[in-house]
């Protein structure tokens, strides 16, 4: 199959790091896939297109633009389908890929549409809906989110997890070096992520254990004020800012627990990579992080807006080594069991064929 993956951007993230990945996974199953930016080309846009893949930016300004440069794209190359990755690219291309006669359109919800909800953009997301074939919550929070506000008929609704590819893990001599407990957060540095609870709590928690150590590795607009934060909350020396990195393994192999603070969360690239290696997480109880840590039952899940509850998580992985192994092993089997890259690709693909298969029938019905 020829797919043709639409996406906000390529930089480093968690929606860009899946697209990536299954682009790999679909060459290497004998498809043909490329991928249409909506901006700029981005860091992974970089090397993918390195990698020989067709990557194509900035393909819109706004929804006229959009319309007639991805109608001309579609109709050029012809895909067998769409896969829209969010709201943005579904409203821009959804429309222009009914028209050209593709196929299969697949549209992603990669995240919680959150209070308070764009009414102009869910109307937007809506209409383009109804061009779609199906569209995918990536875990099942997401897919209760969209049945709730939006009148996407539910037949279209479908789950499928987020999956990605196991990291393998790095030499000791090959990781950082840390010098007691360390917590590890992977992501952009961002307002939705919540760090001013995170760091909150990682004062309280140090205060008890003043080994305990933070990565924060990735960046974003919020890191010279999180920076400021840490040192006026006397904790600097112990919180490092790694910036962005496109091997995070070295730091999940020699960290301790993950741990993530967002207000607002699908379900995270960077918390099933930390499974693939056993790694124990604390959460804040939002989303498709915490439905995926209860059902792994592999750490905690703490509240979005208490900090002390946070740093008593913290204490008590700290403090229970017995307690960490067993959900490092959860951890483990239930990335093996459900969140491979493989098992995302295999559900994709279903539907892809299945939306072909159907208009082929109901083209068949008709004709005869």
């Amino acid at each position: 199959m020829k797919i043709a993956h639409v996406v906000d951007s390529m930089e480093v993230g968690g929606v860009e790091t899946l697209v990536s990945q299954m682009c790999r996974l679909q060459r290497e199953q004998g498809h043909n896939p490329a991928v249409y930016v909506v901006g700029a080309l981005g860091a992974l846009g970089e090397k993918l297109r390195g990698d020989g893949f067709v990557v194509q930016p900035d393909m819109a300004r706004n929804l006229v633009d959009a319309t007639r440069n991805f109608f001309r794209v579609f109709k050029e190359s012809r895909p067998d389908v769409v896969h829209l990755h969010n709201p943005t690219p579904t409203v821009y291309a959804a429309f222009a890929a009914r028209m050209a006669g593709v196929a299969s359109v697949v549209s992603t919800r990669h995240s919680l549409v959150a209070p308070p909800h764009r009414l102009a953009v869910e109307l937007r997301y809506a209409v383009a809906a109804t061009c779609c074939d199906w569209v995918a919550g990536i875990c099942d929070a997401t897919t209760s989110n969209l049945k709730n506000i939006h009148t996407i008929p539910m037949r279209k609704i479908v789950r499928v997890y987020n999956g990605t590819v196991a990291l393998q893990r790095t030499a000791r001599e090959q990781c950082p070096s840390k010098n007691g407990f360390t917590l590890v957060y992977v992501g952009r540095l961002a307002p939705v992520k919540n760090h001013g609870l995170l760091l909150s709590a990682f004062r309280t928690a140090h205060s008890a254990i003043p080994g305990l150590q933070l990565w924060m590795v990735g960046d974003g607009i919020e890191r010279p004020r999180l920076e400021a934060l840490a040192t006026d909350l006397g904790i600097a020396e112990s919180v490092t800012f790694w910036g962005q990195q496109f091997d995070v393994a070295p730091f999940f192999s020699a960290s301790d627990t993950f741990i993530m603070s967002s207000k607002s969360e699908g379900l995270p690239i960077s918390l099933l990579q930390g499974f693939s290696l056993g790694l124990p997480a604390i959460v804040t109880d939002i989303g498709g992080m915490a439905e995926v840590v209860r059902l792994a039952n592999a750490g905690i899940t703490v509240s979005a807006t208490d900090p002390a509850e946070m740093a008593a998580a913290i204490l008590r992985l700290a403090g229970s080594e017995k307690e960490r192994k067993q959900f490092s092993m959860n951890a483990e089997e239930s990335f093996l069991a459900r969140f491979t890259l493989e098992a995302t690709f295999e559900a994709y693909s279903n539907l892809y064929r299945c939306s072909r298969r159907s208009r082929r029938d109901r083209r068949g019905r008709t004709e005869s």
